[in-house]
């Protein structure tokens, strides 16, 4: 079966593009970056999803069976200070995918990668929330998935091709940047080296989020392609629930160096979400999906990625708005 992955250069395209090359796939993914040796399995191009041209030709020479649209500005702190470039990149590139499907002639199974950011704040007696809540989203980010989402379902509506809308809820692991479970566990490591001091800066301790790891993530949405219904939405994400608290202290039971506690008043956002947890029965009952990591062990892994990588060679952080963009 021939795949194909946009926004395969960023973190769940990357794992899924191996997931299905791993389960004897031919894929084709493409993105804006550059990637490494690691992609010598599995053929990847450079496009951006608003170039038609470019796009047109790659699904005419490919012909994928199934596409998984993973292409977007991801961060919602940079969507508050770039709206336009992420509206462009988020609304316009799907519209851009949409139409280069309906001109091609082809078919193929659409998988939307939407978000948890559509619902925006969610009262206590709705979680874990429904897909059936109101969408009322908290930035431009979690605007322009909305608007991915209600794309997906008109382009199946009117144009008769194949679209599952996954609302993908929060995603963390191995090789993550720029969300908090990355940020506090490269932050104990660098305790651990010496390159800080003994305080681990955080934001908001009390924020509570279903954290759900990027395996578990590409293999639901392989599943998603395979069995949910053209047309529906469908939540996916973790059954359990962590605090931020809960995530250091999981972090501090296995680092190797003690380290204190420090709230750092930059690192805490007026507008984020209390509690960010879905209802994913909807989904479990089409595929029989389960979430099979626990927190701590994508937590001890993302431990040991980022002792070999600040080991080996200095990583870049990138500036405080992005990188504390997301809890996941």
């Amino acid at each position: 079966m021939n795949i194909m992955i946009t926004g395969a250069d960023g973190f769940i395209g990357g794992f899924l593009s191996q997931y299905c090359s791993d389960t004897g796939h031919s894929v084709l993914g493409f993105g804006i970056n550059e990637v490494d040796d690691s992609w010598t399995a599995r053929r990847y191009e450079l496009c951006d999803i608003r170039d038609s041209v470019r796009l047109s030709e790659l699904l005419s020479t490919f012909r994928p069976d199934r596409i998984f649209h993973l292409a977007a500005q991801s961060y919602p702190t940079v969507s508050l200070l770039k709206p336009r470039e992420t509206i462009d990149v988020n609304v316009g590139g799907t519209v851009n995918l949409y139409e280069c499907i309906r001109s091609s002639g082809m078919t193929p199974m659409v998988v939307v990668a939407c978000s948890s950011a559509e619902y925006g704040p969610v009262a206590s007696e709705n979680l874990p929330v429904r897909e059936t809540h109101p969408l009322c989203p908290l930035h431009p980010y979690g605007v322009s998935k909305v608007a991915q989402d209600l794309l997906a379902a008109q382009y199946f509506l009117n144009h008769s091709i194949p679209s599952v809308r996954i609302r993908i809820f929060n995603t963390t692991g191995p090789a993550k940047l720029g969300d908090v479970c990355s940020d506090l566990t490269r932050r104990a490591i660098e305790i651990e080296l010496g390159m800080r001091t003994p305080s681990l800066l955080v934001g908001n301790l009390t924020t509570r989020r279903a954290l759900i790891d990027v395996r578990d993530m590409a293999r639901a949405l392989w599943l998603s392609a395979e069995c949910c219904q053209p047309g529906e939405v469908y939540n996916v994400g973790a059954t359990q629930i962590y605090s931020v608290r809960e995530v250091i202290d999981i972090i501090r039971a296995r680092a190797r160096t003690p380290f204190d506690i420090e709230q750092d008043p930059e690192l805490v956002r007026a507008y984020d979400e209390p509690v960010i947890a879905g209802d994913i029965s909807k989904f479990q009952q089409c595929s029989g999906w389960a979430p099979q990591i626990s927190l701590t062990t994508t937590v001890e892994e993302m431990l040991d990625w980022w002792r070999k990588r600040l080991g080996d060679v200095p990583v870049v952080a990138g500036p405080k708005s992005q990188s504390e963009a997301r809890l996941c």
